[in-house]
């Protein structure tokens, strides 16, 4: 069984991405970041998250339910990976922090150097099903900083200076660029489903619910430790959206380079890349739509009722 969902899709993706990040990035500036380092909490809550709390949770849930051992290593991958781009993209579509989703990209980006084959490991290790398959894998680090430069570090670069030097078109550019990136989005999950379409009914009964199933566990884990910490509203949706989508395309090149006879891994990672932009989407124009309302009863004083 065959999924389609080459190299030459992944790159096609990475320049797409390239594309949003510059939109993206048009509305922000210096004094964003700053904000993040004077109160770093928000990223390091979500990045605790990402590396630890989600990895360590779907080792001990597919060893709970005895998944087969190929789709849980396939999970245990996807679990061990960074942020994604579009994790950004729904931030921004949110109305939520996007200082704080693509600082923590970037810093999980980089993280996943040395988290994303350690974590894939150990965990692989840690559960008795997965242990026999498990082999060990070499990343290429430089391969992964000149990826994570040219995808998220040289568009964000390029749209901060023309937003700072263009501020007007930054502010005219906003909302086609909203469009835009919506229509992408979908014109890209469109494109995964038909492609894969054989692939997808073949295995729906086995893949589909591992999926969704862990989407959620990823999104209730960023909801639960953003929640704990009593972040401001806007933190707390970045950081819950920067843990439930993750970098599939990173799950992929590595199972294309070191387990192209995991079919059973890729399906998990490639329908995880197109299920995690189905609920970032739904979740984003929720937010996005509720956000002014949200604000509003947040920010109210307390009436007293005596």
């Amino acid at each position: 069984m065959e999924v389609h969902f080459g190299s030459n899709n992944l790159l096609i993706l990475n320049v797409i991405l390239a594309f949003m990040m510059f939109g993206v990035s048009l509305s922000l500036t210096g004094a964003d970041f700053r904000r993040v380092l004077q109160r770093p909490d928000a990223p390091i809550v979500g990045l605790i998250a990402q590396f630890v709390l989600l990895p360590a949770a779907t080792c001990l849930t597919t060893w709970y339910f005895d998944v087969d051992p190929q789709l849980a290593l396939g999970m245990i991958l996807v679990a061990s990976c960074p942020g994604g781009s579009f994790s950004n993209i729904m931030t921004w579509l949110a109305r939520a922090n996007v200082a704080v989703s693509v600082s923590m990209t970037a810093v999980s980006s980089l993280a996943a150097m040395f988290l994303t084959p350690f974590n894939f490991a150990l965990y692989g290790y840690i559960n008795p099903n997965t242990r026999s398959i498990l082999t060990e894998i070499q990343l290429d680090s430089m391969d992964i900083l000149v990826l994570v430069a040219l995808v998220l570090g040289l568009p964000l670069v390029i749209g901060m200076l023309m937003g700072k030097a263009f501020p007007a078109f930054a502010q005219a550019a906003q909302k086609p660029m909203r469009v835009v990136t919506l229509l992408v989005l979908f014109l890209f999950v469109g494109v995964a489903f038909g492609n894969n379409m054989d692939v997808f009914l073949a295995t729906a009964d086995r893949i589909v619910g591992l999926v969704v199933l862990q989407n959620l566990l990823a999104l209730g884990l960023g909801a639960f430790a953003a929640g704990l910490t009593g972040l401001p509203r806007n933190d707390r949706r970045a950081i819950t959206i920067e843990v439930g989508i993750q970098n599939s395309g990173l799950g992929l090149a590595i199972l294309f380079t070191f387990f192209p006879d995991a079919s059973e891994m890729i399906l998990i990672a490639a329908f995880w890349g197109v299920w995690h932009l189905v609920t970032g989407l739904l979740l984003a124009f929720w937010w996005g739509r509720h956000s002014g309302d949200d604000q509003a009863a947040e920010d109210a004083p307390c009436k007293d009722v005596s």
